[in-house]
């Protein structure tokens, strides 16, 4: 009776390669024989049905074949599955996602080492003072970082040098051999050698950078801080990070905002609260003042009577709101300046009004 390498990994026989993918990683991972409550023989079987439904060709010779298939293969009748059934056809990388660098145990590990990687984000800090974080800013920065180098534009040779397609893996990146473990054979994939896993050959290296696509400059910025950024607050400014070596794309600049305080204010979140002194008489009889706002001098009327403590909105004249529309308010807290020596006369003045 034939194997149903369908309902071993658990997918339909319409699924694609990602599912048929993901379904083995699954079952392998659930049965390694390594890990507790694995079961080899489990994990043998998912590997031939992911080996067979893996490959557009043997798949379709399963289809057609149906149960007859494990018959038809012993007689030949298939090829390319003879050497490996009792084995494992295993890339290296796929093993360092199943089994979390079991690769490395088995001697075939560092499958990754020719994928070209992207550059690195990095963050610098910007030191701003408390009037540009309310009106926004245009500011320069100068940092050193990876960037592409000039002399080869990236690729990693020297100009007007030829660069090939590597003749060991003709231009995958990848060799296939044959791995002997505790597990059985194993058929695994690793990063060429003869290119590091690039796929080409060069005939000359970059002089300027030694083939790596990159060098350390430093670079000068202009960069635009948006009206009601915060202290702590930070810029992604895409694309602005380290250069990724040959050609990869480059990685993000953060840019951490620190903010100068300023004595006359004290900022919570969008809104902005400050002080005002007010004399006996004005808060005692009503007056107009002028208090300094984020946006200059605004009049504030204080009615007749007003007490030490007593907190005015100015609405709408904080900072501006970096996410959402419109601004903040001013709070203005008023202290009432009592007179600390009296005349006679004054004190028998206000014995008079009761006060």
């Amino acid at each position: 009776m034939g194997k149903d390498y369908y309902k071993i990994l658990g997918v339909d026989k319409s699924a694609g390669a990602d599912d048929i993918k993901k379904a083995f990683r699954k079952k392998a991972h659930e049965f390694h024989p390594d890990k507790a409550g694995g079961d080899e023989a489990k994990f043998k079987e998912a590997n031939e049905a992911y080996q067979v439904l893996s490959d557009p060709k043997k798949r379709a010779q399963y289809d057609q074949y149906g149960s007859t298939f494990e018959h038809a293969q012993s007689r030949g009748g298939f090829s390319g599955f003879g050497d490996f059934s009792n084995g494992f056809n295993v890339d290296a990388e796929d093993l360092g996602d199943i089994f979390g660098g079991i690769g490395d145990i088995f001697g075939f590990g560092g499958g990754r080492q020719g994928r070209q990687r992207g550059g690195n984000d990095i963050q610098t800090v910007l030191t701003i003072d408390f009037a540009e974080a309310v009106t926004g800013a245009d500011k320069e920065i100068s940092l050193r970082k990876k960037v592409k180098c000039s002399h080869c534009h990236g690729n990693a040779a020297e100009p007007g040098t030829k660069i090939e397609t590597c003749k060991v893996c003709s231009g995958s990146g990848r060799v296939t051999r044959v791995q002997r473990t505790i597990l059985g054979n194993m058929q695994v994939q690793t990063a060429c050698t003869a290119c590091g896993g690039e796929g080409k050959t060069y005939a000359q290296k970059c002089r300027r950078c030694s083939g790596t696509g990159v060098v350390f400059e430093t670079v000068n910025l202009r960069v635009r801080i948006p009206a009601g950024i915060d202290d702590g607050e930070s810029i992604r400014l895409s694309g602005e990070g380290e250069a990724g070596e040959k050609g990869a794309g480059a990685g993000d600049l953060y840019l951490r905002i620190r903010v100068r305080p300023d004595k006359r204010f004290e900022r919570a979140d969008s809104d902005i609260r400050s002080g005002a002194t007010v004399s006996f008489t004005q808060a005692a009889l009503g007056d107009k003042i002028d208090v300094e706002t984020v946006e200059g001098p605004v009049e504030l009327k204080i009615p007749a009577g007003t007490q030490s403590g007593t907190v005015f909105k100015l609405r709408g004249k904080g900072m501006t709101r970096l996410r959402g529309s419109g601004k903040g308010d001013h709070y203005v807290e008023v202290t009432v300046d009592i007179p600390k020596s009296l005349t006679k006369k004054q004190k028998e003045l206000l014995k008079e009004m009761g006060l």
